[in-house]
């Protein structure tokens, strides 16, 4: 058994959710069960933004022709500071004495920064960690990311509150037989939605063809990934409604059905400039006997705070909605408010749909410890 028994970070706000322009305070803890030699144990605060993908391309001819294998990649950095928490530097000794140490510290976070986002592709990551350095042996180290929340007021964005309608029409053609049209009309009431909340879904479905479809509504994101010398576009799927199938000759209706927004990170990602993300709503129909399918898209935003005219619908967080009870205090305003709407009942935060992403890094090893697997979370409301 080494000397080492525990190495840890430990924030104040233990679900480690926080806005720009608040402090992040917490202690570094170390529990020794003999002295310990070191030069010191510093604290490093990241927060940055990379994109990171590659791509395969065949370059020459005839014989020649080969695969090479091309890296884009993007950085852009918010913040990086390390400081010292015990040391030579600070006039300690050598040796940390056995037993248990508390270290703590304060770090006031920049007022304007990118909400947190992970993706394979690319990511908005904030991260402590620390370090025992030690004279000529490996450093230990312990990990701790951290989610910042960037608000984004729907009730500033003149879009926001507008209905959007689209209408697609297909006409299905097979060998020499053509039918009837197959028209998709979607609507929505406003544009802008909060994690939470219900899309009510409005329009119908024409099918004037000879073949039966399948109907489904998807809430789809589109992530720009910005490179220096390219750009990728990715879409993924947040979530989906399946309806009833459309029969040849019959008008569907779309309205009554509704689908609720999972905890998904605010569209834009206001602050980045290499990581670019938008929502669409999209009704699908997919005759049974073509490949070509209708899609009927529509622009929808995804923001922090809901438009004024939802606040009537909004309940007290519900406890089960969080994994941890959240006292967040947001600069100006009192426990839980929102700068622009302190009238508001304060949200739950959820972890992203996404699921949980991998921590580990390239100068990670075996002395690395803390959280290696981690997913944002984000503001969540209980509507009634």
């Amino acid at each position: 058994m080494g000397k080492l028994n525990t190495f840890m970070i430990q924030l104040q706000n233990q679900n480690a959710i926080f806005y720009p322009g608040q402090p992040v305070h917490g202690q570094v803890f170390v529990d020794l069960n003999a002295d310990m030699k070191m030069r010191e144990i510093r604290l490093r605060f990241q927060g940055n933004a990379n994109v990171h993908w590659t791509e395969s391309h065949e370059t020459g001819t005839g014989d020649d022709r080969r695969t090479e294998t091309v890296t884009y990649s993007a950085h852009e950095q918010y913040f990086d500071i390390t400081a010292a928490l015990y040391g030579k530097t600070l006039g300690h000794g050598e040796k940390l004495p056995s037993g248990q140490h508390n270290f703590p510290f304060q770090f006031m976070l920049p007022p304007t920064l990118p909400s947190s986002f992970e993706h394979q592709y690319g990511q908005v990551r904030y991260l402590l960690k620390a370090t025992i350095d030690k004279p000529w042996k490996f450093d230990h180290h312990t990990k701790l990311p951290f989610t910042v929340v960037s608000l984004l007021d729907l009730n500033a964005i003149p879009e926001a509150p507008r209905p959007m309608q689209n209408q697609v029409a297909k006409t299905l053609c097979c060998l020499c037989c053509e039918s009837g049209p197959i028209t998709g009309v979607l609507r929505v009431d406003k544009s802008g939605y909060v994690p939470g909340e219900a899309i009510y879904l409005q329009g119908e479905i024409q099918n004037l063809s000879n073949t039966e479809c399948s109907v489904e509504v998807k809430l789809n994101l589109n992530i720009l990934f910005h490179a220096t010398s390219k750009t990728r576009s990715i879409p993924q799927e947040v979530t989906k409604l399946v309806l009833d199938r459309s029969n040849p000759g019959e008008t569907q209706s779309l309205s009554g059905k509704r689908i609720v927004i999972p905890p998904v990170a605010p569209s834009f990602l206001a602050g980045c400039t290499i990581i670019d993300i938008r929502y669409h709503l999209e009704l699908h129909v997919n005759p049974s006997s073509v490949s070509k399918r209708l899609v009927v898209p529509v622009d929808i935003i995804i923001g922090s705070i809901p438009l004024r005219s939802s606040f009537h619908s909004i309940m007290q967080p519900q406890p089960a909605i969080a994994p941890h009870d959240v006292n967040i205090n947001v600069v100006g305003q009192g426990p839980g408010a929102f700068p622009s709407a302190p009238e508001l009942p304060p949200p739950s935060y959820a972890e992203c749909v996404f699921g949980k992403t991998d921590m580990h890094d390239e100068d990670d090893n075996e002395h690395t410890k803390g959280q290696m697997s981690y997913a944002p979370a984000y503001p969540y409301y209980n509507f009634s």
